[in-house]
């Protein structure tokens, strides 16, 4: 999740101090993701040196700093929210490299592995479920992240679930006749377009 972003994003609606990010960045998200104060200050200043914001010397309230949103932060706001870059190569996930590389780890049953992380996640979209039916109808933020995190999860589960019907097919490694080591042939994933 980009801080980053989301400051700036705040910051787009007009000035601010430090502690009311803090605040407005929470109550937007249904305070599902809590940001520690020193966290703000370290975003804000690093927004600052790279000329996307800039601060007073003292607030209005004080001698807290108020910040604002520059051209250039209007600017890296507007490409952040556009459509997403084509890299053309699926995103890293820890759970999908953990899966392949236990293939080869003698010892892992990574059906079982499989299945306890299956487990876990459907824990977890069992928690959101409840935290959504609890959630009021204009609590908005926890509303659209308890749904996203339902539908994140159905596809972890889903993925899981189809990564373990791959690998029934495979023979299991007693039975598999040790090839030689061949170098993989080199696939580029295309680009989505």
């Amino acid at each position: 999740m980009s801080v980053r972003h989301a400051l700036l994003a705040l910051l787009s609606e007009g000035p601010k101090y430090g502690l009311q990010l803090r605040q407005e960045f929470e109550a937007r998200t249904g305070e599902v993701w809590p940001l520690n104060v020193g966290q703000v200050y370290m975003t804000l200043q690093r927004l600052d040196r790279d000329a996307l914001v800039e601060s007073d010397d003292e607030g209005e309230d004080g001698p807290q700093k108020g910040y604002r949103l520059t051209e250039l932060g209007r600017t890296e706001l507007a490409r952040w929210l556009g459509p997403p870059a084509d890299t053309g190569v699926p995103p890293r996930d820890e759970l999908v490299i953990k899966v392949l590389v236990a293939l080869r780890v003698p010892g892992v049953d990574v059906h079982q592995l499989i299945q306890a992380h299956r487990r876990r996640l459907v824990g977890m979209m069992q928690y959101f479920t409840r935290l959504k039916e609890d959630a009021r109808e204009d609590e908005i933020g926890l509303l659209v992240v308890a749904d996203a995190e339902i539908y994140r999860l159905d596809a972890v589960i889903r993925w899981l679930d189809s990564a373990e019907a791959r690998l029934r097919n495979l023979p299991t490694r007693e039975t598999a006749v040790e090839q030689p080591a061949v170098a993989p042939r080199r696939r580029r994933i295309g680009a989505f377009r």
